[in-house]
Order: C-alpha cells, then sequence, then structure tokens
C-alpha cells in the first residue's frame, strides 16, 4: 500500500425482519465489490445516523421513518483495503423492517432476505460479519432489553444460538460444550419469561443426540420458523374474538398483530412506567392501523377504560404458571379487575411456549414463585423514613379472571395447560 491512504467513513446497514437480514449482491455499477454481497451501504457526508437513513430510502425505497425501526449501532472500526488504497472507517446499524418488501436501485443486482449466518458463507464485502457481529443478539442484549415482548425476545435468543452454532460449524468457535454453555446462560437471562427458556430448550433437546453444532444450527432455524408462525396463530385467534373497542397495556408484539389484524374502531393504551413502553405500542397502532389511538398514564387507565366505553381488554404473557395464574406486566391484575367490572371482556393472547415447566408429570410444583424483576427501590421512595419500597416489574392475576387464555392452538384451560407444562419440563432435561 502506498503511504497515501484515504480515509473513507461510510455505513453498513442489516435491515432484519423476523430473523432474516437482507443482502444485495452488488452491481457493475458501484464502485468496489461488485459481484459480491453486502448490506445496505454508503459513503457518510456528515452525520452516520442521517446517512444510514438516506441509504435506506435510496437502496431499499422503505421509509426511514415509518418502515424501520433502529434496534442498535456499534461503535466505528477501521478496514484497510491495500488494492483500493483505501481505509474504510465502517459505522454499523442494525434496524427492524417492518416489511419486506423493498426497491432496490442500480447498485443491486439481487437482493435476499437470508438467516444473518449467509454472510460467512458467501462472498462478502469486507468485514461484513464483523459489522454483524457487532450488532447481534447476545446474552446481554436479551437480558438488558426492557422495551420488547418475551415472544420478541425468545427469537432474538435462538437468533444466537443460532449464530454461536453457525460459527462452531464453518469456523470452528463453537464446540458443543460451549453451545450447551450458552444454552443455559440463555435459559436463564430473563426468569420471568418462560418462553426464552422454552424454545432454547426444544432446539437443545432435538439436537442433544448428534450433540454438533449443525445439529444447533438446524434445530434453531426450525424453532425459530415454529415460533413465528404460532405467534402469528395466536394473534389470529384473538383478533377473531376482539370487538371494535379494546384496551391493552404494556408492549406484546403478539398483542399489536392481533390489534392489527382485527382492525378495531378504537384502542386505549396504558403508558405502562417506569419504561413507559406503552407509548411506542401506542404509535405503532396509530401508524399501522385506522383505529382512534389514545395513550395514557397507568392511574388514569381504569377511568379512561370506563369513560371510553372499552368492551374488552386484551394483554400479552410472559408466562403462564401450571396453576394457571398469568404472569405479565405489573398493573395487568388492576386492569382485569377494572375490566371486568365494567363489564369488558378480559383476554390473554400467548402461545404454549409460555406455559411454565411442571416440576413434575403431574403438572405441579412449580406454580407458588415466580420472578417479579424487581427494580430499584429508590426509584418509588429513596428518603430517611422506614418505609419499605417495592418496585416489581411483573405480577400475577389469576387465570379465571380472564375470559380465555388464547393461544395459537385454541383457548388453554385445566388439563391441558398441565399437559403442556409436563411436557416443557421433559424438554428441559437435556441438560
Amino acid at each position: 500500500m502506498s503511504d497515501e491512504v484515504d480515509t473513507t467513513p461510510v455505513v453498513t446497514v442489516f435491515l432484519r425482519h423476523d430473523a432474516d437480514t437482507l443482502l444485495f449482491r452488488r452491481s457493475d455499477g458501484v464502485g468496489s465489490y461488485s459481484g459480491q454481497w453486502g448490506a445496505v451501504a454508503g459513503h457518510v457526508e456528515s452525520d452516520p445516523d442521517d446517512a444510514a437513513r438516506e441509504e435506506i430510502r435510496e437502496e431499499t425505497g422503505l421509509d426511514p421513518d415509518a418502515d424501520v425501526t433502529l434496534v442498535r449501532r456499534a461503535a466505528p472500526f477501521e478496514v484497510a483495503d491495500e488494492d483500493l488504497g483505501t481505509r474504510w472507517v465502517v459505522h454499523p446499524y442494525l434496524f427492524d423492517a417492518r416489511i419486506r418488501e423493498v426497491t432496490t436501485n442500480y447498485e443491486t443486482t439481487e437482493a435476499q432476505w437470508v438467516p444473518p449466518t449467509e454472510i460467512i458463507r458467501r462472498e462478502t464485502v469486507p468485514e461484513l460479519w464483523t459489522s454483524y457481529d457487532r450488532l447481534r443478539p447476545t446474552v446481554e442484549t436479551v437480558a438488558d432489553d426492557r422495551d420488547h415482548g418475551s415472544s420478541y425476545l425468545a427469537v432474538r435468543a435462538l437468533e444466537h444460538l443460532r449464530d454461536e452454532a453457525a460459527l462452531g460449524v464453518e469456523c470452528g468457535r463453537t464446540e458443543w460444550d460451549e453451545l450447551t454453555a450458552t444454552a443455559r446462560t440463555l435459559r436463564e437471562a430473563r426468569p420471568s419469561m418462560t418462553v426464552v427458556a422454552n424454545r432454547v430448550n426444544r432446539v437443545m433437546d432435538a439436537s442433544n443426540d448428534e450433540a454438533t453444532p449443525e445439529a444447533v444450527e438446524q434445530a434453531a432455524n426450525e424453532e425459530i420458523d415454529r415460533a413465528l408462525a404460532a405467534d402469528e396463530r395466536s394473534a389470529g385467534s384473538a383478533a377473531d374474538r376482539l370487538p371494535d373497542r379494546v384496551a391493552t397495556l404494556s408492549r406484546s408484539g403478539t398483542v399489536l398483530t392481533a390489534l392489527a389484524d382485527a382492525e378495531p374502531e378504537f384502542v386505549l393504551v396504558a403508558e405502562s412506567r417506569p419504561a413507559r413502553e406503552g407509548v411506542a405500542a401506542a404509535e405503532r397502532l396509530a401508524g399501522e392501523t385506522a383505529a382512534e389511538t389514545v395513550v395514557t398514564t397507568d392511574a388514569a387507565f381504569g377511568e379512561l377504560l370506563a369513560e371510553r366505553e372499552v368492551d374488552a381488554l386484551l394483554v400479552g404473557a410472559d408466562a403462564v404458571l401450571p396453576d394457571g395464574r398469568v404472569v405479565n406486566k405489573v398493573g395487568t391484575r388492576g386492569a382485569v379487575a377494572v375490566a371486568a367490572a365494567e363489564g369488558a371482556d378480559c383476554y390473554v393472547v400467548t402461545t404454549r411456549d409460555k406455559v411454565r415447566p411442571a416440576a413434575n408429570d403431574g403438572g405441579e410444583g412449580s406454580d407458588v414463585a415466580f420472578d417479579r424483576e424487581e427494580r430499584d427501590p429508590a426509584a418509588v421512595s429513596d428518603g430517611d423514613a422506614d418505609v419499605a419500597a417495592e418496585n416489581p416489574t411483573f405480577g400475577a392475576t389469576p387465570g379465571e379472571r380472564f375470559d380465555a387464555i388464547v393461544t395459537e392452538d385454541g383457548v388453554l384451560e385445566g388439563d391441558e395447560l398441565r399437559a403442556v407444562a409436563v411436557a416443557h419440563r421433559r424438554r428441559a432435561e437435556w441438560g
């Protein structure tokens, strides 16, 4: 390389839909790496954030304000290309895309939605995996996420397990023992979100006999597809029950899908403190449906539920205990009490994978305790008075308070619930 090296800042932008990412084969019309696979990319003129969104618009036709949501950005890193005499300063971004339909421009000859593990199996632009590796889901991102529901995070956990297995297959980086350690850590990342552990357990149970990275990768891909289909079916089942005036709280992806499918006239959303994820949920509903959408404080939720003549309350579930109790964002039990008193129907939309494993073959024994994921009590009271402060994230509502617990296979109750709990327990025995 000559002493004269151009330093060029660029963005590399990954779009994710479900668990796939969008890759492009670069055309001869671009100045470098034609014929190789890459992500959305382009030069940075001033601000990398602005450049990332503009490249999304130019290369996919998607509206960066309406069709995609920023997941995370990673610290920039340098990639030296001696042949071009260039040092690229790469700014990596990951966005969730609302839709898969894209319109490419002259820079692209082909676009494909594929598992991101295809990056390590194709001829790509330099260090494309390095960019993705800095953005992909990890145990830490699953554990620390307070913005998304349990179904979303379960898929992210499966993505991480899939990616680690693929690195074992293609690069020899990950062996079976390391994968089992990763799986154990993932299933403990969110103790209150049973679906994370159940779906990880299904992958490891399916691959336990072969005990290879290849088996784990295949099982993880199959489980991702199965999980996404189950979430979609449960949302459809719930949508069929919903009237024109509905209330909800917190942010459940399955609830939002059900509401979009049902197309109600009016939706009331509680902001759901402390993270206030209900605000983002309301904004999404307003953007994706024609419903009149109102977001309100948790304190005013019950009053407005009555005042606006809501006919049904729809909530998600982070877990369903074998005794029928539904674990969800704190405030659910109070909302159910008010809704029932006002004559509104109360529904849970969930999947069978959110049933907590039983402690024994009788389907009993694990129903007593659950992790409330206590937050800092000082956020409630940090004074000198002798006052105990509690700040839970999750609470439990008795199952009999709901009109139906709706899953991908219809209403779940009684003996069937216990049978599902036993099946989950048996799959957890892999390790």
